[in-house]
């Protein structure tokens, strides 16, 4: 089990689930039951794990090269190929699976979402675009949540759902200055290795900018009150600071993308709920 679990750097599904919790909150009002919330965390384990699996089979031939990658127990033989594409299978049936058991639309967006949680692993071999990709597979967290409780995607969703892909692209583009001169070696395509370090750090402040203003949106259009304005204010916050700890010194990319947005998740959740329980 712990082979798998570092192969999916399963620690890092905290970024999507504080925003699948989130739009169950709002999407019932409040406490959606039990049912639910063992349903949605399932499925944001199911659909993370086949999406990082395939991404690790498809990259395996890349991450062999980098020395940042090279000892992922995909590259070191520790996890198969055939033990990977049997995890990706297993956690796409589990995905189907639970989508089904929540209800119509779920069932019937769960493969459309697969494929776009697969497309991001290829769109690095063609396109600056794979941080915005990432950005969309993310950012259908809180969508997944809102259908999951509706049956529906409401507009609020989308805004929230923005939020989290312009976040996510953010600090992918930050993460991937570690890999910036490997990628032009490689010819491998991402926003540091096409516009260099000053333009790649614009690019995911804007990012980050972007997303602020989609959560300040999806807070007015819900008509959420200061706890969520507070969220919101935080999150900017915690997102200035990365860019400073980043800018500072580059050995804190590690730190910075794992605490600092792992954090920000948890603290919006956290104030959402607040928010909805002492209104």
């Amino acid at each position: 089990m712990k082979k798998y679990l570092e192969l999916v750097k399963f620690s890092h599904t905290i970024f999507s689930i504080p925003f699948i919790l989130i739009a169950m909150i709002v999407g019932a009002d409040g406490w959606f039951g039990w049912k639910l919330l063992i349903l949605g965390i399932l499925a944001a384990v199911s659909a993370r794990n086949f999406a990082m699996a395939v991404n690790r089979l498809v990259d395996k031939d890349i991450d062999a090269k980098n020395p940042r990658t090279k000892d992922r127990p995909s590259v070191t033989g520790e996890v198969s190929e055939t033990e990977m594409k049997l995890f990706i299978i297993a956690n796409a049936l589990i995905f189907i699976g639970v989508a089904y058991l929540i209800n119509d639309l779920a069932f019937k967006l769960s493969i459309p979402v697969l494929i776009v949680l697969g497309a991001y692993s290829y769109f690095k071999r063609f396109s600056e675009f794979a941080h915005l990709v990432l950005g969309v597979a993310l950012g259908l967290a809180p969508i997944a949540g809102a259908i999951a409780v509706t049956g529906t995607i409401p507009c609020w969703s989308v805004f929230l759902a923005f939020g989290v892909m312009f976040w996510v692209a953010g600090f992918d583009i930050l993460y991937s200055l570690q890999d910036m001169e490997f990628d032009k070696n490689e010819g491998l395509y991402s926003i540091p290795a096409l516009v260099g370090e000053k333009g790649a750090l614009f690019i995911s402040k804007m990012f980050h900018i972007f997303a602020v203003i989609f959560w300040a949106l999806f807070v007015a259009y819900t008509n959420l009150g200061f706890f969520a304005w507070l969220a919101v204010i935080i999150a900017a916050a915690m997102l200035y600071y990365e860019h400073r700890l980043i800018e500072k010194d580059y050995k804190n990319i590690p730190k910075a993308f794992f605490d600092v947005n792992g954090f920000l998740g948890i603290l919006f959740l956290i104030f959402i709920i607040l928010d909805k329980a002492l209104r």
